[in-house]
């Protein structure tokens, strides 16, 4: 079969997990536990292998044949507007769909051991399978509108998981937050469609066209048209990727069950934003201002987030905050052009949060739900194989040669030196600092030091009390004599758990920073647009003073918390910041002033315009014309008596009427 058959295929990499979540959605209690797990892990299985032909058939190809467009059917025709359902298999699309169906499928091996014994646990699956369909939609679209159509399906679906424990009122808020949230994002994404159809007549990607080749149409559009689509679809990518201020539904989809957090936070939703702004960096590259302005979005937000981390107890809500930092440092590097360090970054981001949210869950698996920190300590006897892969996980996110994540970090740092932008530089160093030292501190409370799951002084001592839905659980890890010490996870759970340490150790080859001897595979891959060249290693120099900022954090971190908490149950950290801990740990009083900002201005406003112009105004004046037909209406009724003389009076007093008019017309 030739290459351009095999892109006509393309339809079956979306399609093996819509079919799944189709069969699950119908059959799926009869198919039952586990075999409803194995089954929505073979369709995005299947999924992989597609996309590894795919990729394959594409690398045969010379770099000016690898943009295929798949057979489609027209989706919408309206006028001179038309949108064909086809897929656009080109290195982007075919690097997200590699790490998207690769790392997916480890998430669902891991979740059927995960899930095991919950009453919904097909409709899961279906649901899995659904967001990887959606999000694979979404990288594989030939046009902006069909992008969209992957987008709202990755909405819709991280709202049914995130909620997917809807017993729990705190899950159900967290998924109506999260569906929000984003459709302000949407908002942003459907004006920058109607720009860009009003601008070029089309929204299919091959108008922008090549890296080498910007079409003449899109070079004249006027600076104001360029930064007001490339901002507009900034708006869109922030709710997606979580940045500034449109963060805030991210640290709360902790609500869902883990495998779900590991989905969204490593390998699907969260990236699909960075990935539109690469898609259509033409629009950043022709901007005079729109990628500082990402850069900056992302440096903030990269700072703020890592800040947050450095107090947080639970050990998921850790995790969130330190997704939106490496999302920060991915918009950093599409702000300043580098826009093959950014998706590195997420490839090898991909692998290393993964496998920290995966092995998270594991820690809470192994200590029967329990997801305080403070409540743990020592668990690395009890749980050789999740502490081990862990370890790798902070070593890469730390920026620890030659763990996966050095590479791409150093990357980013090193372009945005090397475009002078030395305050970006400087805030991303600070919060990767900030990484490594809070990275630290959560494998020193969860995996070193004493083992405060056996003491019930902890769980009441120094500010730790216990959820009302952990309660439970807190007494039940707190009787080691009736088995419940921790406990390793099953198969299922750590084979994921050991092939992303692997890859988040070896991750890191596939882009070496050694453009000379042709280790830059993923940048000739890509061939996509640098602005800012940059040395071998960044720059030694740099590359040094990132690894030992690295370390430093690491050894601050390890000094902390050699031995775990204070006597009292007081966090080093805590003590540390003295006052300002509430601060970090309410992070910053941003979600809650925007809580009250909309359950104040913005709902009182909107009762405005619910009772004063909707209500009094619009619905008055429909009702009152109404009103006043009717009354009219009845009025005149009266008139009509059915009696002869009655009309007689009428016309004889009207046709007098007319007489005096007449008289009066003639005698003025």
């Amino acid at each position: 079969m030739s290459a351009r058959n095999l892109f006509d295929l393309a339809w079956l990499i979306p399609a093996f997990p819509a079919f799944g979540a189709v069969v699950l959605l119908l059959a799926g209690k009869r198919i039952g536990e586990p075999k409803a797990g194995w089954f929505a892990t073979a369709m995005i299985g299947l999924s992989f292998v597609c996309s590894v032909i795919a990729f394959f058939a594409l690398r045969s190809l010379s770099p000016e044949a690898r943009s295929n467009l798949s057979q489609g059917f027209t989706w919408i025709q309206s006028g001179t507007f038309r949108v064909d359902f086809r897929f656009l298999v080109d290195p982007l699309s075919s690097t997200m769909t590699l790490f998207v169906t690769g790392v997916g499928t480890l998430i669902h091996m891991y979740a059927i051991g995960y899930m095991h014994g919950d009453s919904r646990f097909s409709r899961f699956f279906a649901y899995l399978n659904l967001f990887a369909a959606s999000m694979l939609v979404l990288v594989l679209g030939s046009s902006f509108l069909l992008t969209f159509l992957g987008w709202e399906g990755v909405g819709l679906c991280s709202y049914l998981l995130i909620s997917f424990w809807f017993e729990r009122n705190s899950a159900a808020v967290a998924g109506k937050k999260a569906f929000i949230t984003n459709r302000v994002g949407d908002f942003g994404f459907m004006l920058a469609m109607f720009l860009i159809f009003q601008k070029l007549g089309t929204l299919d990607y091959s108008a922008l066209g090549s890296t080498a080749h910007v079409p003449a149409a899109v070079a004249a559009l006027p600076q104001s048209a360029l930064t007001a689509i490339a901002l507009l679809l900034l708006v869109g990518a922030m709710g997606k990727s979580a940045q500034l201020p449109l963060h805030i539904w991210l640290p709360d989809a902790m609500e869902g069950p883990t495998p779900v957090s590991a989905l969204i936070h490593a390998a699907t939703m969260v990236t699909a934003g960075v990935f539109l702004l690469v898609r259509a960096h033409v629009f950043f590259d022709l901007s005079n201002h729109a990628g500082t302005v990402v850069a900056w979005v992302g440096a903030i937000t990269a700072l703020y987030a890592a800040s947050v981390a450095l107090v947080q107890k639970d050990i998921k809500r850790v995790l969130a905050y330190s997704t939106i930092s490496q999302l920060g440092y991915m918009f950093l590097a599409v702000g300043v052009g580098a826009y093959s360090a950014s998706i590195f970054h997420m490839i090898t981001h991909a692998f290393f949060k993964a496998l920290l949210f995966l092995g998270a869950g594991s820690v809470i698996h192994g200590m029967h739900d329990e997801q305080d920190m403070r409540r743990m300590g020592g668990l690395r006897k009890y749980m050789p194989i999740t502490a081990g892969t862990f370890i790798v996980g902070w070593l890469a996110i730390s920026g620890i040669i030659p763990f996966a994540g050095f590479w791409s970090k150093d990357e980013i740092l090193a372009k945005a030196w090397s475009s002078h932008n030395y305050a970006l530089w400087a805030i991303g160093a600070v919060a990767a600092l900030l990484t490594a030292f809070y990275m630290t501190r959560q494998v020193w409370l969860v995996f070193f030091g004493p083992e405060r799951w056996r003491d019930d002084a902890v769980l009441v001592g120094h500010a730790i009390a216990p959820t009302e839905a952990e309660e439970p659980v807190a007494a039940a890890v707190t009787e080691p004599e009736h088995g419940l010490e921790p406990h390793e996870s099953p198969w299922t759970m750590y084979v994921p758990l050991v092939a992303l340490a692997l890859l988040s150790v070896l991750g890191g080859l596939i882009d070496l920073p050694f453009m000379s001897a042709k280790l830059n595979l993923l940048d000739r891959w890509l061939e996509l647009p640098e602005a800012h060249a940059s040395s071998g290693f960044g720059g030694l120099t740099l590359s040094t003073i990132a690894l030992v900022i690295g370390v430093v954090g690491i050894l601050v971190g390890v000094r902390l918390y050699r031995n775990g908490l204070r006597p009292d149950g007081a966090d080093p950290t805590d003590e540390a910041l003295d006052g300002f801990a509430p601060v970090l740990e309410n992070a910053w009083y941003i979600d809650y002033s925007l809580s009250r900002f909309v359950s104040g201005p913005v709902t009182a406003f909107a009762r405005f315009l619910s009772d004063g112009v909707d209500r009094a105004g619009i619905d008055g004046a429909v009702n009152g014309i109404a009103t006043a037909a009717r009354e009219g209406g009845g009025g005149l009724r009266r008139i009509q008596t059915g009696l002869v003389r009655n009309y007689a009076l009428g016309i004889a007093v009207g046709t007098v009427l007319l007489l005096l008019y007449a008289a009066t017309r003639v005698t003025f």
